[in-house]
C-alpha cells in the first residue's frame, strides 16, 4: 500500500466494559495520526449501561463509577472527535486504523450514530492485522500483535490506555507498509 495523497490514515483504539454496544460502554478513546503520531486525540466517555465484564474493567483499569462523574457524555465526545478528524483529514478521505478494528470500529460506529447523526470514516474500517497477514504472507494465527512488534522491529508498546495503543498500532501499520511497499 502505497501513501496516499487523497486519504488520511488515523489510529483509533479504545477501551470498553465490555464485548459490544449499547449493552456496554466505549469508556475512552485514543486516536493519532498514523504518520504523525504526535498528532492525538484523547476522550473519557460517562457510561451509557451499568454492564461491566469484570474482564474488560480489569484490562481497562477504568471505574464506571468514577467515569459516571468525570467522562464526557458521548455526545460531546464524539462531536468533539468528529470535529478533530475533520481537521485532520482537510480535504483527504478519513480511514479508520485498528488493531482488532472489528472491536473498535463496532463501538465507534454505534457511538458516532447513535450521538451525531453520521460517521466521518464512513463504512469501510482498515484492520492492522489483516493487513500484516496480508503483506507478509503469514498465517493468521501468526499476525498476532505480539508476533507482529517483535518481526518488525516495533519500539512501542500497547499499554490497554487508548491513546498508547492508538499510537503502537500506528508504528506497526506504518512499519507494516514499508514490508509492502518493498514486495511491489
Amino acid at each position: 500500500m502505497k501513501k496516499d495523497e487523497k486519504t488520511c490514515f488515523i489510529s483509533v483504539d479504545i477501551e470498553a466494559s465490555g464485548a459490544f454496544p449499547p449493552t456496554f460502554s466505549m469508556l475512552s478513546l485514543g486516536a493519532c495520526l498514523v504518520d504523525d503520531d504526535s498528532v492525538t486525540f484523547k476522550r473519557f466517555f460517562k457510561p451509557i449501561s451499568s454492564e461491566a465484564s469484570p474482564e474488560a474493567m480489569k484490562v481497562s483499569r477504568l471505574s464506571l463509577q468514577e467515569l459516571s462523574k468525570t467522562g464526557k457524555p458521548p455526545e460531546v465526545a464524539m462531536r468533539e472527535f468528529g470535529a478533530w478528524v475533520a481537521v485532520q483529514a482537510g480535504t483527504r478521505t478519513p480511514v479508520f486504523v485498528g488493531l482488532n478494528a472489528a472491536f473498535d470500529w463496532t463501538f465507534v460506529n454505534y457511538y458516532f450514530l447513535t450521538f451525531v447523526g453520521s460517521n466521518p470514516f464512513g463504512f469501510a474500517p482498515l484492520d492492522v492485522k489483516a493487513f500484516y497477514a496480508g503483506a507478509t504472507g503469514l498465517p493468521w494465527l501468526e499476525a498476532r500483535s505480539s508476533k507482529m512488534s517483535e518481526r518488525l522491529g516495533a519500539t512501542k508498546k500497547a499499554t490497554h490506555d487508548a491513546l498508547d495503543d492508538a499510537i503502537a498500532q500506528a508504528e506497526l501499520f506504518r512499519l507494516t507498509r514499508d514490508v509492502a511497499l518493498k514486495k511491489s
